[in-house]
């Protein structure tokens, strides 16, 4: 199946609460919060004057995990545009929404043609980021 998908978790912890609990939860496996200091969208939106309402409250989450990544890059720079995972909280109707954007292997393989390993690699990856979401809910 060569597909994207859209990972989709619910929470009624507050937002600012669930994106520490998932920080604590990436940190276990090894995972980092790569821009901690620049996650919550509306901050970004108003410091580049672009106004945002009171209430919005996206956090774009960027995770890395430095010894895998590090490697992987090393193995083959295609697999760059891959790389950035990113996981959207944000706060709708009282509750934490919660939302990952991942590839199927057979896509992943056919953006990064020859690279037998990766698609495992990236699927087990995906796994690990679920898992974390799971956790922090």
């Amino acid at each position: 199946m060569n597909s994207a998908e859209i990972y989709r978790a619910h929470s009624i912890k507050p937002l600012d609460s669930f994106v520490a609990d998932f920080e604590k939860a990436a940190v276990k496996r090894g995972f980092s919060i790569h821009n901690r200091d620049n996650m919550a969208m509306a901050d970004l939106y108003r410091e580049k004057n672009h106004p945002m309402p009171e209430d919005f409250d996206l956090h774009m989450i960027q995770i890395c995990k430095p010894d895998k990544s590090s490697q992987s890059f090393q193995t083959n720079i295609e697999r760059a545009p891959l790389m950035p995972k990113f996981v959207m909280a944000f706060s709708k109707d009282g509750a934490t929404e919660v939302r990952f954007l991942y590839y199927s292997k057979e896509l992943i393989a056919s953006l990064i043609p020859g690279d037998a390993v990766f698609p495992e690699s990236l699927e087990q990856t995906y796994g690990a980021i679920r898992a974390m979401i799971e956790e922090a809910l």
